[in-house]
């Protein structure tokens, strides 16, 4: 017999996932108001890696091209990111942070890092690194073969 979908592992996940997404916004939004941990992550990784494409980043933070570049357009209408044309290559844009996107990083970093120290109270390094491991089996069992 088919276990009920809240009887398996998998719900356990998607639930620990919503639920710590959820904490993580309300904290966010106490300080910063119309800004999401996606456009967060998004300026920060612009930022700390200016040489990345829209598609590696969009890897890092689990978005497909076309979400990372209607985050993008949102980010220069909110002005946390400026856009010009690049002179070597004018096909391509250099996107910079602006001073309101400098202070959204700052303000947001320390909020993401307490979210994470909040959600892992309690729970030793070890434990960690088992559920880890336990993932990583689960995503390699899901890769095609």
């Amino acid at each position: 017999m088919m276990k009920l979908p809240s009887q398996t592992i998998f719900y356990t996940i998607e639930r620990a996932i919503k639920g710590y997404r959820r904490f993580a916004q309300r904290n966010l939004n106490q300080t910063i108001e119309n800004l999401t941990i996606d456009q967060a992550l998004l300026i920060i990784f612009i930022n700390k890696y200016p040489e990345l494409s829209q598609n590696e980043i969009g890897k890092l933070i689990f978005k497909d091209n076309a979400s990372v570049t209607r985050m993008i357009e949102l980010m220069i209408k909110k002005e946390y990111l400026k856009r010009t044309v690049n002179l070597k290559d004018r096909r391509k844009y250099n996107l910079s942070i602006t001073n309101k996107g400098k202070k959204a990083i700052t303000d947001s970093s320390s909020i993401i890092l307490s979210n994470r120290e909040s959600a892992l109270k309690g729970i030793s390094d070890n434990e960690i690194n088992q559920l880890k491991n336990i993932l990583t089996k689960i995503i390699d069992n899901c890769k095609s073969k």
